[in-house]
């Protein structure tokens, strides 16, 4: 893996953790980076939520020195608010850049028109990139899907190239149509497509759940780096492996123990990190066992198992009887 620059920034690697709504928060970060992530995202941020709720987005914006460099995504429509927003991301915060999420399939989203409804409203679109890259002190993104409802290589491409002739400094994209979501075939060829009608970087996103996968979207595509998503949940190594299987070297050996022991580690930074009510953080702490826990042997009892614990406490004496192998 490489540095890459996006804009005037410089970043020490091109394989980044996505900005995942709901699952990339402090804690996930921060294992993540312990086990070699060395770039993430904050959660997806609602430009509203950011001006008008302001105590709901400052917890999805805590961050610590060890919890850099990190970008901030933006989800919104409105120029002048996603403007607004932006501003108060970098005040407190001090993102190496900005993204503007038109990717986000999610149907609460799409009535807003915002998300991915900006693959199908190129002017709203240019005129937000065009807006906060002019006004901003840091470089602005944008992260689009390879289509809306379809895919339509001439239309993607040109809404790529307008994306960049309105002043984004780099392209996230997932492969894959609104109307597909998170499910079906990643298109590389249109990955490619984007790749070579545009002189940014590019970056590669979808489906990118084993290192091998990694490779083939490098492979494939030409892309200059890659957007690394649901791949580290529960797998907060999964970084550093794909770092390691495209230099030739071997990928982490993970067993039982050492995957008890790495989720107890993220279920102490939950509970020191997770401003919830205290119900509403073992939810969390459930939701994160699961994915260490998936492929368990006897995953179906261990799933019903963690699902009736009431309390940290409770799941930590949970996970301390399974057994390491």
């Amino acid at each position: 893996m490489h540095s890459i620059k996006i804009g005037s920034k410089v970043i020490n690697t091109n394989v980044f953790l996505a900005p995942l709504a709901g699952c990339s928060d402090l804690a996930f970060r921060l294992i993540c980076r312990e086990h070699g992530a060395k770039f993430c995202f904050f959660e997806m941020l609602d430009a509203n939520s950011l001006i008008y709720s302001r105590i709901r987005s400052l917890r999805l914006i805590k961050t610590t020195e060890e919890d850099k460099p990190i970008a901030g995504q933006l989800l919104g429509r409105d120029p002048e608010k996603m403007l607004e927003a932006a501003h108060q991301l970098i005040d407190l915060t001090g993102i190496s850049f900005l993204d503007i999420n038109c990717a986000c399939p999610v149907r609460k989203v799409i009535k807003k028109k915002c998300g991915a409804y900006l693959l199908n409203d190129l002017e709203a679109l240019s005129k937000i990139i065009k807006k906060l890259s002019s006004s901003l002190n840091v470089p602005v993104t944008a992260k689009i899907r390879v289509g809306y409802l379809d895919k339509d290589k001439k239309q993607i491409t040109e809404l790529a190239k307008s994306c960049e002739g309105s002043g984004a400094a780099a392209l996230f994209v997932h492969g894959r149509t609104k109307t597909q979501g998170y499910s079906g075939n990643v298109d590389y060829n249109l990955i490619k497509a984007i790749k070579d009608a545009v002189n940014i970087p590019v970056f590669g996103s979808g489906n990118i759940l084993i290192p091998h996968l990694a490779k083939k979207m490098f492979d494939e595509t030409g892309c200059d780096g890659i957007l690394v998503a649901r791949g580290a949940l529960g797998r907060p190594w999964m970084l550093k492996d794909i770092a390691n299987y495209m230099e030739g070297k071997a990928v982490t050996a993970v067993n039982m123990e050492i995957r008890k022991a790495v989720l107890k580690k993220h279920l102490s930074l939950l509970e020191k990190y997770k401003e919830v009510k205290d119900s509403v953080r073992v939810g969390f702490m459930r939701k994160i066992s699961l994915w260490y826990l998936r492929d368990f042997e006897a995953c179906a009892r261990v799933r019903g198992s963690i699902c009736k614990v009431n309390s940290y406490s409770e799941l930590l004496t949970f996970i301390n009887s399974l057994p390491d192998n």
